[in-house]
């Protein structure tokens, strides 16, 4: 016992401290976006930054000859690398239309000099300054495990979600659900933009598509919505999880990752493939068929350029050394492309298939033209990164002309190399941004079902989208909901409202 108290008095009386702080930052984004972004996208940058805290440590040590006041230094020096960029955000977000950078930087480098002189001054004890950094990085690395998904597969799903016995046909067709986000119907389109869409929805009803004239989203955020879908039910009765008063969303991805329709599926046989979309809690990652790009193709993962605009580092780009905003369109860009150019592998698996097919498309970054030339994604927010009505109205229609060419090929492919007519629905999860709230639930939703389409009508919404499906495919006895809208505020995500379907 006194030996092991002998080494964790050695220990902390080690000024260990500022490796883990070098760690901290990126351990706390992290923590602070795990729903948003997986741990295999922060690595790099963790290791980054511990790298850069010990060359700077052992460089000060060389410096000072004291292993204590190089720790406090490089530890002074890295709190201001770190939480520069955090200042600058939070600055310009307060005050529009001026230049922080000239100021920051001159306060910056004068804290840096006062860091100098105080640690010249005082000889710090390493033993305070362990055990915070120590509680820190615990801290965040317990969120992280908190916040990371595991077990339960299906929970919801089986459990909570209409799960029925069904009956897979002797020539089950394939299923293809693609999510179009932001997808707009075709007269909310002609009323925001001005915008003609009819080429591609008669481009649609052509194939043999139906398209509902009036329908509407059930809810107005990606992941409720798809959740929603995914579930063929209304949130409020799937969970208690999603009371007025609840914040969660833990539970609300799990139940998007691990839904009735795919427990459904899967149980009859079929084999499930999904897309990376940059978002972790959307991504069916331990699907049968899994396709994402290659790791760091454009260079850097988004987390990546969201830890650098939080750091000093931001200036990388005014410099010209990295464009981080292309970094993001690029990667936009992959994922996109791969969903197009794998349609034929998808068509011919030759096991039936459930594909879930979410497309960050024509939702913002705009990476594409018209005619699919890459745009940069920068060319359409302001300095806040945020995008002005008219730059979104611009970039909405460039992509959403180009994803409208890409999809009605993939439509073509997919009924071509299918020996089955399959089953293709193509769906926003809610309309674009800057519009009136009830027109936030106009959406595109188009069902190519081939034989069964006599009982789908102009209301119907995602919420019976599968219970529709299963129920002519599959012997299912789901009873049709009622088609209704609800509307949540932010930041309180299950405070629902009703919003009428006025469509005519």
């Amino acid at each position: 016992m006194s030996s092991l108290k002998k080494m964790m008095g050695r220990w902390f009386s080690t000024p260990w401290y500022p490796i883990l702080f070098g760690a901290y930052p990126a351990l706390a984004l992290m923590a602070s976006n795990i729903g948003q972004v997986k741990l295999d996208a922060g690595w790099r940058a963790l290791l980054v930054c511990i790298a850069f805290a010990e060359i700077l440590f052992i460089l000060l040590r060389l410096l000072f000859r004291d292993w204590n006041r190089a720790a406090l230094l490089s530890t002074l020096w890295m709190a201001l690398f770190f939480s520069y960029g955090h200042t600058h955000i939070t600055l310009t977000e307060q005050v529009e239309d001026f230049d922080f950078t000239p100021w920051l930087i001159s306060a910056w480098l004068v804290l840096a000099v006062v860091a100098v002189v105080w640690v010249v001054k005082k000889t710090p004890s390493p033993v305070t300054l362990n055990a915070i950094m120590l509680g820190l990085v615990a801290t965040s690395l317990w969120q992280i495990s908190s916040g990371v998904q595991r077990g339960g597969v299906h929970r919801l799903g089986a459990e909570n979600a209409p799960v029925q016995d069904l009956t897979r046909p002797e020539n089950p067709p394939d299923v293809y659900y693609f999510i179009l986000d932001s997808y707009g119907r075709e007269d909310l389109l002609k009323k925001a933009y001005g915008y003609d869409n009819s080429a591609f929805i008669e481009g649609l009803r052509e194939r043999g598509f139906f398209v509902a004239e009036c329908s509407q989203s059930n809810y107005i955020r990606t992941e409720i919505s798809v959740a929603s879908s995914l579930n063929m039910s209304y949130l409020q009765g799937l969970d208690d999880a999603f009371s007025p008063d609840s914040a969660r969303r833990r539970i609300l991805w799990d139940s998007l990752k691990h839904s009735a329709v795919r427990y459904n599926f899967e149980s009859m046989g079929y084999k499930t493939v999904a897309f990376a979309t940059g978002f972790a809690w959307s991504e069916l990652d331990d699907a049968d068929v899994f396709y994402t790009p290659p790791p760091f193709s454009a260079g850097m993962t988004e987390f990546e350029t969201l830890f650098m605009r939080t750091t000093l580092a931001r200036h990388a780009q005014d410099l010209g050394w990295v464009d981080t905003d292309e970094i993001i369109g690029q990667n936009f860009r992959d994922r996109t492309m791969l969903v197009f150019n794998t349609m034929n592998d998808i068509a011919r698996i030759p096991e039936p298939t459930f594909a879930f097919v979410h497309l960050i498309s024509p939702h913002p970054p705009f990476v594409f033209g018209p005619n699919g030339e890459h745009t940069n994604p920068a060319d359409f927010w302001n300095e806040n990164r945020q995008y002005p009505s008219g730059l979104y109205a611009e970039g909405y229609q460039n992509q959403i002309t180009f994803l409208n060419h890409k999809m009605l090929q993939a439509v073509d492919t997919l009924i071509e190399e299918s020996g089955v007519p399959p089953i293709i629905i193509l769906q926003g999860d809610h309309g674009p941004w800057h519009q009136p709230k009830d027109r936030r639930f106009w959406i595109l939703n188009a069902y190519y079902l081939p034989d069964h389409q006599d009982k789908l009508f102009s209301k119907i919404s995602p919420v019976n989208t599968f219970r529709y499906i299963f129920n002519a495919y599959f012997s299912g006895k789901y009873d049709m909901l009622p088609n209704i809208s609800y509307f949540s505020p932010v930041p309180k995500l299950y405070e629902f409202s009703e919003v009428k379907n006025n469509c005519k």
